[in-house]
């Protein structure tokens, strides 16, 4: 920090904020889906992190912003540049004491669905719980803390500390040999047994003492190394070690009393049988564990006290006293087995308790996604049932104004509006033709419709208005007489009502538009020049008015 504090302005870069001084936003790509622009930092364009708002509107992360100002004399919003340089203005400054924390986003931002991008990891969950599992993610790659270089997993950590870290070698006090922790625990010094077996037995009381003290915890590592913890480092770290790892030293402790209680057994039951040196060393041992696990010091009947930061010389003769040391230190020692088995004897009950409780709401998870299932389908049901009933509906609607605009007595009005439209998608071909509403000659008569070409059609294209009649195929044309023999009467209305236009025709019996359909609606057939364009559009005339013209058909049914 003294060294970044130190800059001078020659050394400022206004690339972008150092990663581990201001780091930058969340990055989009652990969002679960694109995330809006909103949420978007209008600096480093990632997630925003600990958003602040800007008199101008827009947000930056709060280190972006920090940046931005530090290393520039009259920071202006980039955004604001973007959007319109034109409309700078002093909102555009920014500062730090004029932006404020915007919650509501921060809110929305923490509620945000997320993963971890880190390969084979397969976590999900939300914004807020992101950084923590960063902290913990088992897939992680982070350096060795012992400074070998090695960077790995940190599920695969303990496994490179017992096997692969140089840095983590325990030195063996016989042969003086450096060993990894499984080379260590797997380590015996064969070669020298003989040797130590002629020397253990006739090792003096003030040698077996000197003996015992070999059983004392190394200073280069862990303090219960001699039970089996096989961590090596700095005393920084090893602190760091006994303080993380009290239940797995704990446990290696349990494991070493047991160890020490069917030796000390066999012992009683054979003392004059050849005991090895680990086993001779128990007086060693207990003081050991003494200094590990039982602080202060042992009174017993009030006549001999075992100190546990000293070792005093136990003469030979005192065999009595040796022996109430023992069976006393085995009695602490069974003491704290029975503390330690109901420990793991709790802990076994907490683990049922949480399988129980783990089997349950996977049992209520698989209930609720069935529940949620069985609604999905209720409503896709629902809506294929509502798609028919809109369909429904339209028909009868369109049923409803067919029946409005039907007439049953052979006498047509049909109202066309928006005329200047229709009349230019007629010239350009858009829509060079209109159908009216079919009508009958009578309730059970025929069904016919009438055809306008504003611009024309045949002769009369692009200078008079095309009127035709069409004979459609109805319900009861099985009982009507064919050909259609009916006499047609066209008439376009004046609106001031002075001069209408009026055409007639009889139908042409041998034409195909007049016989029985046999599609949808037969050939229409009328006047091609039934009015000229220019006295359509005449001032003297009102036959468009307000862009509206009303068409006039007479069938004589008699």
């Amino acid at each position: 920090m003294a060294e970044k504090a130190s800059r001078g302005p020659q050394d400022i870069h206004s690339s972008s904020p150092d990663e581990n001084e201001f780091p930058f936003g969340y990055p989009t790509s652990i969002c679960e889906d694109v995330p809006e622009q909103k949420y978007l930092c209008s600096n480093c364009n990632n997630v925003l992190k600990k958003a602040l708002q800007t008199l101008c509107g827009h947000r930056y992360c709060s280190a972006c912003l920090s940046w931005i100002v530090r290393n520039n004399k009259n920071p202006v919003c980039q955004k604001c540049k973007e959007e319109d340089p034109s409309t700078l203005n002093e909102g555009s400054l920014l500062a730090e004491e004029r932006a404020f924390g915007d919650a509501a986003i921060n809110k929305e931002i923490s509620e945000l669905r997320v993963h971890c991008v880190t390969l084979g990891c397969s976590w999900c969950g939300t914004m807020k719980n992101f950084e923590e599992h960063q902290i913990l993610c088992e897939y992680a790659l982070i350096p060795c803390h012992t400074g070998c270089g090695h960077v790995v997993m940190r599920k695969k950590l303990a496994d490179h500390l017992e096997n692969g870290c140089v840095n983590n070698m325990t030195v063996c006090h016989k042969c003086k040999q450096s060993l990894s922790s499984s080379e260590y625990q797997k380590h015996s010094c064969e070669g020298n047994l003989y040797e130590e077996q002629k020397h253990v037995q006739a090792e003096t009381p003030s040698n077996e003492k000197q003996n015992h003290s070999g059983l004392s915890v190394s200073t280069d590592g862990c303090w219960f190394s001699e039970v089996g913890c096989s961590f090596g480092g700095s005393k920084e770290k090893i602190k760091e070690h006994e303080k993380a790892a009290v239940g797995a030293h704990m446990l290696l402790l349990l494991q070493y009393i047991k160890q020490l209680k069917a030796n000390l057994c066999t012992a009683s039951k054979a003392p004059n049988s050849f005991i090895p040196q680990t086993e001779l060393n128990v007086n060693g041992a207990e003081k050991s564990i003494s200094d590990l696990c039982i602080p202060g010091s042992l009174q017993i009947n009030g006549d001999l006290e075992v100190d546990c930061l000293t070792r005093t010389s136990v003469p030979r003769d005192e065999s009595i006293v040796q022996q109430l040391v023992r069976e006393k230190v085995i009695s602490e020692l069974e003491n704290k087995l029975h503390v330690f088995e109901n420990i793991v004897a709790v802990l076994n009950k907490e683990v049922e308790t949480s399988n129980l409780e783990i089997t349950a709401f996977r049992r209520q998870s698989e209930l609720d996604q069935n529940i949620i299932r069985s609604l999905e389908l209720k409503i896709a049901e629902l809506h294929r049932c509502l798609t028919q009933k809109d369909a429904g509906l339209s028909r009868l609607h369109k049923s409803l104004l067919f029946s409005e605009q039907t007439s049953y007595d052979g006498v047509f009005l049909w109202k066309i509006t928006d005329v200047s439209q229709k009349l230019q998608d007629s010239v350009t071909g858009r829509a060079v033709s209109l159908y009216s509403p079919a009508f009958y000659t009578a309730k059970y008569g025929y069904k016919v419709c009438l055809r306008v070409y504003l611009n024309g059609d045949g002769m009369g294209k692009g200078t008079h208005v095309s009127l035709f009649f069409v004979v459609m195929k109805g319900d009861y044309d099985a009982l009507l007489p064919w050909p259609f023999r009916h006499k047609v009467t066209f008439m376009l209305l004046d609106q001031n009502n002075r001069e209408h236009i009026i055409d007639a025709f009889r139908p042409d019996l041998a034409s195909a538009s007049f016989q029985r359909p046999v599609n949808d609606m037969n050939v229409a057939s009328g006047c091609p020049t039934f009015l000229p364009l220019t006295k359509l559009q005449s001032p003297k005339h009102a036959y468009v008015k307000e862009d509206t013209l009303f068409l006039k058909c007479i069938i004589d049914t008699n």
